[in-house]
């Protein structure tokens, strides 16, 4: 199965929910593990929330969303500029710091995950998760 869908959403906190909402029913349609459908709620969770917070302000959250058979693609992208030195290689701050912890989640979560070049004012994360693991479905 083939399906892919992109929205552009305005940078407010309710977009997280929606394309989070987006995701799992597109997942619904797949034969993908509770813990694949699980992963990948984190993944577009944290990644639009970073894009929400960081974008510029005016600007859209832009989402595609790929579902190829066994692999699930989510790029995430916004008008702004890419993390100074917080990459997706960044360490967990301390644990009593506020925030921080998207990226890190991101990296370990996901089998690939990186900002890809694009247009000098936007900012795309390309993330990809394998769907491979199915759930197992009584015998009726």
């Amino acid at each position: 199965m083939w399906v892919s869908m992109t929205l552009s959403l305005p940078r407010q906190p309710s977009s997280v929910t929606r394309a989070r909402h987006v995701l799992t029913t597109l997942l619904s349609l797949t034969d993908a593990a509770e813990d694949s459908r699980g992963h990948l709620a984190v993944l577009i969770t944290e990644a639009c929330a970073n894009a929400v917070m960081h974008a510029d302000p005016g600007s859209t959250v832009d989402i595609t969303i790929t579902i190829d058979d066994d692999l699930c693609l989510l790029e995430v992208g916004n008008r702004g500029s890419t993390p100074n030195g917080a990459g997706l290689d960044a360490e967990l701050p301390a644990p009593l710091t506020v925030g921080g912890r998207g990226l890190p989640l991101i990296a370990a979560l996901a089998d690939t995950a990186a900002f890809v070049a694009g247009p000098p004012d936007r900012v795309l994360l390309r993330i990809t998760k394998q769907l491979s693991d199915v759930r197992t479905s009584p015998i009726r």
